[in-house]
């Protein structure tokens, strides 16, 4: 008989994933997240831009910002942010200039179309988050917050 997942959250012994394992609860909300931005990106003509793209919008000084302190406070490896600010570049919604204070280090830099194309999709991110809370409700919302916060910082 196969055994199914125990009180304790460890995987079945079949080797299939359960249907409430934590992991796959968290990226499946998220994907779905994800998916409804894209739609809302897509609906308001910004089909070429990227949820992921506002994450790094968010973080950028306006006196410019080394990628290394881009991926440290967006959570991301240097080498994923590096990916997503050469798409973004490709895209001419920022750009990469020398460092003033560090001759060997470069800053990334917002251009006017990214400061403006840029604040449009956050604007819709923000619309989908609010579908969001409304959907689960203030506290529930407020709640799931904190605990994907304490989530993130835990080790």
């Amino acid at each position: 008989m196969v055994k199914e997942l125990d009180q304790s959250g460890r995987p079945r012994q079949d080797g299939r994933v359960a249907q409430d394992d934590l992991g796959r609860l968290l990226i499946e909300a998220y994907r779905t997240f994800d998916e409804e931005a894209r739609a809302a990106l897509d609906e308001q003509g910004l089909s070429d831009l990227r949820p992921s793209f506002v994450t790094v919008h968010a973080h950028i000084d306006a006196e410019g910002t080394r990628v290394s302190d881009l991926a440290r406070r967006a959570g991301l490896s240097k080498q994923a942010m590096t990916w997503l600010i050469e798409e973004m570049e490709g895209q001419t919604l920022l750009r990469r200039v020398d460092d003033p204070d560090d001759g060997r280090a470069r800053r990334v830099l917002l251009t006017a179309k990214g400061r403006r194309r840029l604040g449009q999709a956050r604007r819709v991110v923000d619309r989908v988050e609010a579908r969001v809370r409304r959907r689960l409700g203030e506290r529930r919302h407020d709640a799931l917050r904190a605990v994907l916060g304490d989530l993130r910082g835990a080790e």
